[in-house]
């Protein structure tokens, strides 16, 4: 085994030769810490073997070349790290190959290899990935947990708010780079239409649940109408008990869901006419009381009217109060990756920094003054910039600003109007935090 202490030692001299020969130990003692070499012997002496050795069986291979591996393989497996990006961002295998094939690619096509620009089309990979697994799993909860038609828009509404909160979290964990929040941007763009559509599934589920109950439960009252017991002196009366007997039997329907009472006015505005026919064939009653009723049945329709339309208003005011629970939980996640990410910028910083503390130390010890000296402008930027990153805060304004960004984007009609006065507000905090 050769020691990679030894191929790191700097050689004396100045001449290109000598150079030449010390750029390599720089490389090693720049990008490797820890310094531990593996030789391997050939996998195999077969020639015809070697021009396909991806092919070859573990059995055919040398054994010397068996062991080996194996000893290398035990080591990475024991003791490696896994693999990360500046600010400790973890390279998965998959990632790690959409990395090397960028880079290939860059050297095939004449190009200079840049790890940034890999870097970027493994996060645009990765991004992607995230916004499907966190869609996926938006969906699929959203589907095992909703029992449809729901009692409430209420508990539809913190059930979305709960699987969103959940997907969001799994974006987050993964994504990287997402500076612009183009991804996050796609992710609640879509859990946006998903919600939608199962709004759309409750309440048609809703309609459907309550005309079937309707059409069982006014099948006496229908019956009566049809055979003329209602058309007799005192017959307007007896209809209006029977109908208030049947809509007290549907209010005691359960789970009848979000639109019950708009399929009950809907049921009810169709039998105006039926109405109207029984009062005027009522003989017991005067043109006077006819007339009363007639104003009476009016003002109970334009009662129920009022009574939809408050629902509706205190559905809108729900589904707003539900997005400002989301927004504040969306804020109190992202605070924490941006923490995360400056706890792991201070590490790799503290690690660099580390590093070349060492290289500096080693190259003093074997004679390199000059060298030495070279790495102190390095040095000394690197203690900058921790003390920085030591001393930067996560502003609120910062968080609201990438919030406010993705919900003005996403969000449709009043909700928008929440998400803009959300985006004035981080403006009016940058204000307060640099007044001059």
């Amino acid at each position: 085994m050769v020691c990679a202490k030894v191929i790191s030692k700097h050689i004396y001299g100045e001449n290109p030769q000598v150079q030449n020969s010390n750029m390599p130990r720089e490389c090693i003692r720049k990008f490797f810490p820890k310094r531990k070499c593996f030789v391997f012997d050939r996998p195999t002496s077969d020639k015809t073997l070697l021009l396909h050795i991806e092919e070859v069986p573990d059995n055919q291979l040398d054994e010397n070349f068996q062991k080996q591996s194996n000893h290398f393989c035990s080591y990475i497996f024991t003791h490696a790290k896994p693999k990360t990006l500046r600010e400790r961002i973890t390279v998965t295998g998959g990632g790690l190959g959409t990395l090397v094939v960028a880079y290939i690619d860059a050297i095939n096509s004449g190009g200079v290899p840049c790890l940034e620009n890999a870097v970027i089309t493994l996060a645009e990979r990765e991004n992607s990935a995230a916004v499907q697994k966190a869609a996926d799993h938006y969906s699929e909860q959203m589907a095992q947990r909703l029992r449809l038609p729901t009692d409430t828009l209420q508990e539809l509404l913190e059930v979305q708010a709960a699987c969103e909160t959940e997907a969001i979290a799994i974006f987050l964990g993964r994504s990287f780079k997402d500076d612009k929040q183009t991804f996050q941007k796609k992710l609640v763009d879509i859990m946006e239409k998903k919600k939608d559509v199962f709004m759309i599934q409750n309440e048609e589920a809703s309609v459907k649940h309550c005309q079937a109950e309707l059409k069982k439960l006014s099948e006496s009252l229908m019956t009566s109408i049809s055979g003329g017991t209602f058309f007799v002196p005192g017959g307007h009366s007896l209809y209006l008990e029977a109908r208030s007997k049947f809509e007290q039997d549907y209010k005691l329907v359960p789970r009848k869901g979000v639109k019950a009472n708009e399929v009950l006015q809907s049921f009810l505005q169709s039998q105006a006419g039926v109405e109207e026919a029984i009062l005027q064939a009522d003989k017991a009653l005067t043109d006077g009381h006819k007339a009363l009723a007639v104003e009476c049945a009016k003002r109970h329709a334009a009662e129920r009217e009022q009574q939809l339309l408050r629902k509706k208003q205190n559905e809108e005011k729900q589904k707003m109060a539900t997005q400002k629970r989301s927004f504040k939980e969306s804020m109190t996640q992202l605070e924490k990756k941006m923490n995360r990410e400056r706890e792991n910028l201070l590490e790799e910083q503290e690690t660099m920094l580390n590093h070349k503390l060492k290289m500096q130390e080693e190259l003093l010890t074997e004679g390199f003054k000059k060298q030495a000296e070279e790495l102190n402008k390095g040095i000394e930027k690197l203690k900058a910039a921790i003390e920085i990153t030591k001393n930067k805060s996560i502003n609120v304004s910062e968080v609201l600003d990438v919030v406010s960004m993705v919900l003005v984007a996403v969000l449709p009609g009043n909700r928008k109007l929440f998400a803009m006065g959300v985006k004035l507000l981080s403006h009016a905090m940058k204000r307060a935090e640099n007044p001059y």
